[in-house]
């Protein structure tokens, strides 16, 4: 290492996630994707899909199918993920959950709904 380069930081404080101005942003929200039923007959039917959608709108999803390991998946936003497997295909009945308990509800009809866990509503 040269002598004007500093030593990183291995200090548990210094390498604690924090607000930084010229980084991306940062946090991320993992999710699964259940279908209801599988029009195509090929991802299956009940949780198909884990994800993730990274604070900047990233989103990354696992097909858990087929075994062993599946596919991988990266899409710029979270809305491109849903256009191209979940409303491409009203019939599946698709349910996002969050980590926190959050759900987006894509029912056969058409319609979506969101759910909030009881613990995160107002009272």
């Amino acid at each position: 290492m040269s002598e004007a380069a500093e030593a990183v930081s291995t200090e548990v404080e210094d390498l604690k996630p924090k607000k930084l101005t010229n980084k991306a942003q940062q946090g991320m929200a993992p999710f699964t994707g259940c279908r209801q039923s599988d029009e195509t007959g090929i991802s299956g039917e009940g949780v198909v899909i884990e994800g993730c959608v990274f604070a900047t709108g990233h989103t990354v999803i696992h097909w858990l199918t087929p075994a062993p390991r599946g596919s991988i998946a990266f899409f710029d936003n979270f809305d491109d993920f849903i256009k191209i497997h979940v409303s491409s295909h009203p019939t599946n009945g698709t349910i996002i959950t969050y980590d926190d308990g959050r759900q987006t509800i894509y029912t056969a009809t058409g319609e979506v709904k969101n759910n909030e866990p009881e613990e995160s509503r107002p009272a």
